[in-house]
């Protein structure tokens, strides 16, 4: 039986890759990988490159937020009854709609609203931006180059039939280039896993110790199996919950404000009032 031919070097199937055009996609994506092992490439590199290719793949039903986790405003809303809502979500833009989602008037941009705590005459209508929608079959390469002529940050997704079907921001897209995009409500050192805000609630990081969650909050929460406030709460779901969603137990009510379709990452924390857990 005749041995096999030996394999080229690296090195020499790199100066093959340099003199040739790659053909096809997967040819592309070999010959960075291969950039990666000489070096040439960091890791970091390699998978903003490879984000870069597999937007051009995705459409905005992919990524967008679902309808039913939208953050909206009501127009009949007067401010002192949304602001807190504005506060507790920590959004920089809201739809504003009119009798429900199918509706959108336009987008509230937060900062506007300094011009009612500046005492200047607010109306919310006058302080909308134009709403852009958008299919969910639009592709997200063509999105992004859309959001940057633009100039716009965020868009509405409808589906073949003219209804609200959720929402996308341009975060949404860049997150799948250079993965997750942290903003300035979000907290990353060891110091800020239990952070107040102004409603006396609290944004906690699901890697939270159980023992370090009750020495802040003066709660008694335990459990044999998990160690984090994090693995309490998915154990507590009995599955991956989405953005939003809300779980009581313990005296406290736990919203979930950010996680993905593999990781819980953050939640707000309640407490309530005796006789307000319905949850055991």
């Amino acid at each position: 039986m005749q041995d096999d031919p030996p394999r080229p070097s690296l090195l020499n199937r790199l100066n093959q890759w340099l003199h040739h055009e790659p053909e096809t996609r997967e040819d592309l994506i070999a010959f960075l990988h291969l950039a990666l092992e000489r070096n040439l490439l960091d890791a970091d590199a390699l998978s903003m490159m490879e984000g870069v290719l597999g937007v051009a793949d995705m459409q905005v039903r992919d990524v967008m937020i679902p309808r039913s986790q939208m953050d909206v405003i009501e127009i009949d809303q007067e401010p002192e009854q949304f602001i807190p809502f504005v506060i507790e979500t920590a959004h920089s833009r809201f739809p504003v709609v009119d009798e429900g989602k199918d509706n959108v008037l336009g987008i509230l941009l937060a900062k506007d609203l300094l011009r009612y705590y500046a005492g200047e005459e607010f109306n919310v209508r006058d302080m909308l931006r134009p709403t852009v929608f958008i299919p969910e079959s639009k592709r997200l390469n063509v999105l992004l180059r859309e959001f940057r002529a633009n100039r716009n940050h965020i868009a509405i997704v409808v589906d073949e039939y003219g209804g609200v079907s959720g929402l996308v921001t341009i975060e949404d897209v860049l997150e799948q280039i250079v993965g997750e995009i942290e903003d300035e409500y979000d907290f990353d050192e060891t110091e800020d896993n239990i952070v107040p805000d102004r409603l006396g609630k609290f944004r906690v990081k699901a890697v939270t110790e159980l023992a370090d969650f009750n020495a802040a909050l003066g709660t008694h929460l335990a459990s044999d199996d998990f160690d984090t406030v994090g693995g309490l709460v998915l154990n507590r779901f009995g599955r991956m919950p989405k953005r939003g969603e809300r779980i009581t137990f313990g005296g406290l009510a736990f919203q979930v404000l950010r996680a993905d379709s593999r990781r819980l990452h953050s939640v707000l924390v309640e407490k309530l009032h005796s006789g307000t857990d319905p949850t055991p």
